[in-house]
């Protein structure tokens, strides 16, 4: 059974900070062989050049069409699943994923339909660990660990390869969680419950001089495991204004 377009051109691999326009080049070849075609620029640094071109070998298009954002949030900020493909582990705990199950997810949270993105790093220190606290979960590729450095486009092959396969499968839509029949929230309206959440800590002096990293980081995991509909959205952030007036009155009458 063909791989649904309709479910694939909801798929975008997104390339954070790429070095080499060659790499980019070859990362949209990579991505055509197997049908995709969604290409996504971060503050790359050097623009696409006549080698990208020549690279890409016929993929030309994909490059024409790849938009550049000058930060990952913005780049996602339509997801509904983002995916970091990483080569180690770090300090930001995140769900693990072999690409086989990333590819199989994908194709999964498209067919809902939903945005999804993957998420590739520098050609020589991958994502930072800020770009990582963006993803619902890490993908991580198996290889050789005395010689496991990856080359961009040979990482983004394997993933395009496993999205290519888990549509040809016919994977089907994922389990409805339990906001069924809601809209899922956008990567953009989880971000801004993230933003108010930190404001409102730090209004209540939840962290009583701490620094509030990681407790962030650990509520960070926690609601993008929750998976929130936009309605749970408005309702927290609700909760947290309420939090904020009741917060501003008891310094008021301090003052």
């Amino acid at each position: 059974m063909p791989s649904s377009p309709s479910r694939t051109a909801r798929i975008r691999f997104v390339l954070v900070g790429t070095q080499h326009p060659g790499n980019i080049g070859a990362a949209a070849r990579a991505m055509k062989t197997m049908g995709l075609s969604r290409l996504v620029l971060v503050a790359p640094e050097k623009p696409l050049d006549e080698v990208a071109y020549r690279r890409s070998a016929g993929a030309e298009d994909v490059l024409g069409d790849a938009p550049v954002f000058a930060a990952l949030a913005e780049a996602v900020a339509d997801c509904r699943l983002v995916l970091g493909c990483t080569a180690r582990s770090r300090r930001v705990q995140l769900e693990e994923l072999l690409p086989e199950v990333a590819g199989q997810r994908a194709v999964a949270r498209a067919a809902e339909p939903a945005e999804v993105a993957f998420v590739f790093g520098r050609e020589r220190t991958g994502l930072s660990n800020d770009e990582l606290q963006l993803c619902h979960a890490a993908v991580h590729i198996p290889s050789n660990p005395e010689f496991s450095s990856l080359n961009l486009a040979a990482a983004v092959q394997v993933l395009a390869y496993e999205v290519r396969m888990a549509g040809l499968e016919g994977v089907a839509p994922a389990p409805a969680g339990p906001g069924h029949g809601e809209a899922a929230a956008s990567h953009a309206q989880v971000e801004g419950l993230f933003g108010q959440l930190g404001d409102t800590l730090e209004q209540i002096d939840f962290h009583k001089g701490r620094a509030p990293e990681s407790a962030m980081r650990k509520l960070r995991r926690l609601f993008m495991k929750a998976e929130l509909s936009e309605q749970e959205v408005r309702l927290l952030r609700g909760i947290l204004s309420d939090a904020q007036r009741m917060a501003r009155l008891a310094t008021d009458g301090k003052n």
